[in-house]
């Protein structure tokens, strides 16, 4: 029986009544594909985060899990172990973390926030949850330290007090340290926040404080008294132990460090200032910058390591920040890139009263990681195995590859190994815990980034890694010094002149094309071999519409955009170029004529890898500068690339280095424009003075060609079309919502997108031929039919040759995504041709083979059954439409978004079928079956868009899509079921199960003699029993969601549900516990109550009433 629907004629109906070529629409039976895609199919959840921490905050290292943890200012804290297993994780608050303390060899991390809030992460798991947090309501955090195997957690605030809580209940010790207890009389003024705590290597007992004005304090815990103080007139940024704990050093704000015995009480022993200059009279040395921290280790054999950062005398104006190494007498400066963050030292030992052995230093800059090898002279950094590197420079757009050829990422990485650096250490990279996932995702992924400075870098994205492959420099193509008269012409993109704006690629031909903002496209070719160019191909052209008549009052116009006066009635809008190019009467004057940048001249040398093939350049024309490009896609079976831009559309045929085509976008429409674009002057209509023949003959390659003697610079004159007066797209008539009037700036139709595709060119075809579609910015798609010489010999000889056959559809809003359909659902990906080696002889056999190589066409054959033979998927801003070929009706029609407006759309394949994913503006991702356009998924996934997230977001294929969340990072999401289903298998583990190195030996003397390390009962001075209970007010403990969250997706089945019993088992008798707390606490005062009532009867019982 035949399926009716009734939504589907309103649709046709609403088609036939709009501007465009009436299309009957019926729900024939051949439509009603068997759609396998459903609902639950699709989850949207976040898989991994890589990049460089944005804004990085505080460092901290496990030196027995061998693990790094990074907070960032906006709460987020990144993990790092072995290469390949990395995790992210995110305070609620978002409020900057400000310090960082592992619980050593215990899987569990202290993190202490700038909004006063401490917590406790738990690392077992694959995703760290909080599992502890406790908010200071009257204090402000200022420093913590956690001594290693303690579970007491100091916590130094800004008044100077240090509190101390319990990291395993989370509860604060009712032991406090008051600074005016520990200050006493040695300063009559307030000490200022506490800057440091740490406990004296050989005695757990005494505890070292500094505060900011200068002043230490060694505190005995037991005695709660200050053994001593010591004084320094100058502010103290960090303080470190000698492991033998009677000595210690400070840093200070005037780029000193001083050296105390801790039993000498007025002077240090020593005042270094290893930046300042030393005067010849004996005074003090000249103040320096501060030096912010300070680290003390020692070696067995050998002098110690003192490594500080900061500290520069103030004249070195312009140099870069530093990191200090002193051993012995040798001094040695380490200049970063970047300012410091903080830096660690790595040591062979966990225990502070050992000989530290240290053997690297890790530099956390501002926007890099350095690694430094100590053991190794000159100190050699170690090479970073993280990807670290995306935002060496900014990333200014990105491409996803899901399900590339095999071969591609080998082929990546042999080009891309021998352009690594020399110099590295050669030892191993030393953050190395964790284990990898066991996950079994194995299909190649790739991701490309463009960059602000010119280069391209190709990532391999497979299972949840990501680790650079290959960087192309395209700026290599260009001369880089300009000359001055070349100056003033530069305004277009003076920044980042270089930048990429888009890429389009094709995996299997490895063809390569890039679109740059100095409106110029280059295209690439990958080869294995090096090869010298003696000259960089160029063609130049001219995307300008002009007019040809002298006395037109608006005569000049030049590519750049036109605001438009009132319409007076009878007179045409005026229009006016930018105002630093006056329009000029001459349309002829040549004299602008140039482009942006200029390719170099001499011979280029190109590495294996991707190659140059030729350089396409917009030039100025009569002082305007070129439009940017818009658009850009490129088909390796036809060798063309084509862009576009606001003033038209170039086809450029990368085998015979020519441009096939150059046309404004009103002349693709020829007689069936439908939008009523008015002449400039109504005066008088001018003819047509091009050299195309009417643009339905299809003769459109007998531009004229002007090329130089030497054949390499090709430069071309633009047709000139059918009708020269509607050069400008004046969309009066049409406006993008009912509010728009003609007052309104001039909407240029720009061309936003491009498919290649072999489908029915024309209504009712019954033949496939080479098609290009064309989308423009005002929502039409037309059609271009391709005409291809014959392989081999003819298509170097021969011009290809392009017929436009007119309108396909009208959507909404600018189109976004197109896609072509066989009869069965299935995506017909454009035709490709296989990779070869571009640069083998031209007399070898292998040529001849390359040349006579057939296209790979995948496309269903001729012979079958053509009615309704395949579907044109088109979207839009606001909607989808699906379209029947070749009677080019349509059958589906939806309409995403009413107030919104999509910023990217893709026709991507999952392993049950094909739908479109959308990321709408509003936050929205989508997705919609393919054909009948059923919303499938519809996920409110991010509450704020920004522009750099709205020009990095892409899916691909099985479900993944990435986009950069920060300057420095890249999130990388799933909407597939299945992925999130498998997520947690292919998730690293951070926490292995690692034997703690036993403690130092005490030696047979020093256990006589009562020497070596004094531990103490800290359970006996910081319990409830000894120390009470804390004030309440001081701090709330807030219970943290790690306990059930984490297990939820730690396991399934029988296991997980036993692990969330137990889990609610141990939640439960927390509770009991705190029941029975509090009732004991009530029998307690009721105890106290009772006994001063008794008390008070004993007094009062002989008493007589006059007496009261």
């Amino acid at each position: 029986m035949k399926k009716f629907n009734i939504r589907k004629v309103l649709d046709g109906l609403k088609e036939v009544s709009s501007s465009a070529p009436s299309v009957q629409v019926g729900p024939q039976e051949n439509h009603l594909i068997q759609e396998t895609l459903q609902s639950d199919h699709f989850q949207l959840c976040k898989t991994v985060r890589h990049g460089f921490p944005y804004q990085p905050s505080a460092m901290a290292f496990d030196p027995v899990q061998k693990i790094l943890a990074i907070g960032t200012q906006s709460g987020a804290l990144r993990l790092f172990g072995r290469p390949g297993v990395e995790c992210y994780c995110q305070h609620e608050s978002g409020a900057a973390v400000i310090q960082l303390q592992f619980l050593i060899n215990e899987g569990a991390l202290v993190s202490a926030l700038a909004d006063d809030t401490v917590h406790l992460w738990n690392l077992r798991q694959k995703r760290p949850a909080i599992l502890h947090s406790l908010k200071f309501n009257r204090e402000r955090i200022t420093y913590c330290h956690l001594p290693f195997q303690s579970k007491w957690l100091y916590i130094g605030t800004e008044r100077g007090n240090i509190h101390i809580v319990n990291v395993e209940s989370f509860m604060l010790s009712g032991y406090v340290i008051m600074w005016n207890k520990a200050i006493e009389l040695s300063s009559k003024a307030h000490p200022g926040p506490v800057v440091h705590i740490s406990d004296n290597p050989m005695d757990e007992g005494k505890l070292i404080i500094g505060f900011e004005s200068g002043i230490v304090v060694l505190w005995d815990l037991k005695s709660k008294k200050a053994d001593y103080r010591y004084t320094y007139d100058e502010a103290i940024h960090s303080v470190a132990w000698h492991h033998e704990g009677k000595q210690f050093i400070c840093s200070h704000s005037d780029g000193t460090l001083t050296i105390w015995n801790i039993r000498g009480q007025g002077k240090p022993i020593q005042t270094i200032t290893p930046h300042g200059k030393q005067p010849k009279d004996g005074k003090k040395p000249e103040p320096c910058k501060p030096i912010l921290k300070v680290e003390y280790k020692t070696t067995r054999i050998g002098d110690p390591f003192i490594i500080l950062s900061g500290g520069l005398s103030y004249d070195t104006v312009g140099r870069r920040p530093c990191l200090t190494v002193m051993h012995g007498k040798s001094t040695a400066v380490l200049e970063m890139d970047y300012p410091i963050v903080d830096f660690l030292t790595l040591c062979e030992t966990p225990y502070p009263n050992d000989f530290q052995e240290p053997y690297a230093v890790v530099v956390l800059l501002e926007k890099d990681l350095v690694v430094i090898d100590l053991a190794q002279n000159g100190y050699p950094i170690f090479e970073n195995p993280y990807p670290l590197t995306i935002h060496e420079s900014p990333v200014t757009c990105c491409e996803y590859f899901a399900d590339c050829p095999v071969d591609l990422i080998p082929a990546l990485y042999s080009v891309g190994s021998r352009q690594k650096r020399q110099g590295y250490s050669k030892k191993e990279w030393p953050i190395s815990g964790g284990n990898w996932g066991q996950g079994t995702q194995s299909y190649p992924e790739i991701i490309i980034t463009g960059h602000a400075d010119g280069t391209v870098k190709f990532w391999d994205a497979s299972a949840i890694m990501l680790q650079v492959l290959y960087k192309l420099k395209t700026a290599k193509v260009f001369d880089r010094n300009r000359s001055k008269e070349d100056k003033g012409n530069t305004d277009v993109s003076d920044e980042d002149p270089f930048a990429i704006q888009i890429m389009a690629w094709c995996p299997e031909s490895r063809m390569l094309c890039v679109a740059g903002v100095s409106a110029n496209v280059i295209i690439y070719r990958f080869s294995k071999l090096e090869v010298t160019t003696e000259v960089v191909q160029l063609l130049e052209v001219r995307m300008q519409y002009e007019l040809n008549d002298m006395e037109s009052p608006d005569g000049g116009g030049g590519g750049g955009e036109q605001t438009a006066a009132l319409p007076t009635p009878g007179a045409s809008p005026q229009t006016s170029g930018p105002p630093s190019h006056p329009s000029t009467s001459s349309n002829n004057s040549d004299g602008g004529n140039m482009p942006c940048l200029k390719v170099r001249s001499t011979p280029l040398k190109q590495s294996p890898g991707y190659q140059v093939d030729l350089v396409v350049q917009l030039v100025w024309v009569s002082g305007e500068p070129p439009q940017p490009i818009t658009s850009l896609a490129l088909n390796s079976s036809c060798g063309l690339v084509v862009f576009g831009n606001s003033n038209g559309l170039a086809v450029v045929d990368y085998i015979q280095k020519t441009v096939v085509l150059n046309l404004g976008t009103v002349e693709l429409y020829g007689s069936n424009d439908p939008y009523q674009r008015q002449p400039r002057s109504p005066r008088k209509t001018r003819q047509p003075s091009g050299g195309l023949c009417d643009i339905n003959e299809g003769s459109a390659t007998s531009e004229d060609r002007c090329k130089s003697p030497t054949s390499v610079l090709l430069s071309v004159c633009p047709p000139r079309g059918a009708n020269p007066l509607d050069h400008r797209d004046n969309s009066f008539s049409r406006s993008r919502s009912s509010s728009v009037t003609s007052i309104d700036k001039e909407a240029r139709e720009a061309i936003s997108s491009f498919h290649f595709c072999e489908t029915f060119a024309r209504k009712g075809d019954s033949t496939l031929t080479q098609c290009l579609y064309v989308g423009t910015s005002l929502g039409t798609v037309l059609a271009l039919a391709l005409t291809l010489p014959p392989a081999g010999e003819q298509r170097q000889l021969q011009p290809v040759i392009i017929s436009p056959t007119g309108m396909l559809v009208r959507l909404k809003g600018s189109i976004m995504r197109m896609a072509v359909l066989d009869s069965t659902g299935s995506q017909l990906p454009p035709a490709f041709e296989s990779w070869y080696e571009p640069n083998i002889s031209a007399d070898g056999e292998e040529r001849e083979k390359v040349r006579k190589r057939r296209p790979v066409s995948v496309s269903p054959s001729t012979s079958q059954d053509l009615n309704e033979s395949q579907y044109a998927v088109v979207c839009s801003e606001k909607q989808a439409k699906v379209i029947a070929l070749p009677s080019q009706s349509c059958i589906y029609k939806h309409s995403i978004t009413e107030t919104s407006f999509i910023l990217r759309a893709d026709v991507v394949q999952m392993s049950q079928g094909m739908c479109v994913a959308c990321f709408c503006a509003n936050g929205h991702i989508m997705t919609l079956s393919l054909p009948g356009l059923r919303p499938l998924m519809d996920v409110n996934y991010l509450p704020l868009t920004d522009m750099r997230i709205a020009r990095t977001f892409c899916f691909t294929n099985l479900g993944q899509a990435m986009y950069l969340c920060s300057p420095t990072e890249v999130q990388r999401i799933t909407y597939s079921q299945d992925t999130c289903e498998n997520l947690q298998e292919m998730l690293g583990e951070l926490f292995t199960p690692v034997e703690t190195p036993e403690a130092p030996n005490r030696g047979f003397f020093k256990g006589l003699f009562g020497g070596g390390a004094q531990s103490l009962d800290r359970e006996e001075l910081f319990g409830e029993i000894a120390a009470g209970k804390a004030s309440r007010s001081l701090a709330q403990h807030i219970p943290g969601p790690g306990g059930i969250e984490g297990m939820k997706g730690a396991a399934s089945g029988v296991v997980g549900d036993l692990a969330r019993a137990r889990i609610a088992l141990d939640e439960r008798g927390q509770k009991l516990g705190e029941l029975e707390e509090r009732t004991a606490g009530m029998m307690a005062s009721a105890d106290s109550f009772s006994k001063h009532a008794h008390e008070m009867m004993l007094k009062c019982k002989d008493k007589k009433w006059y007496q009261f």
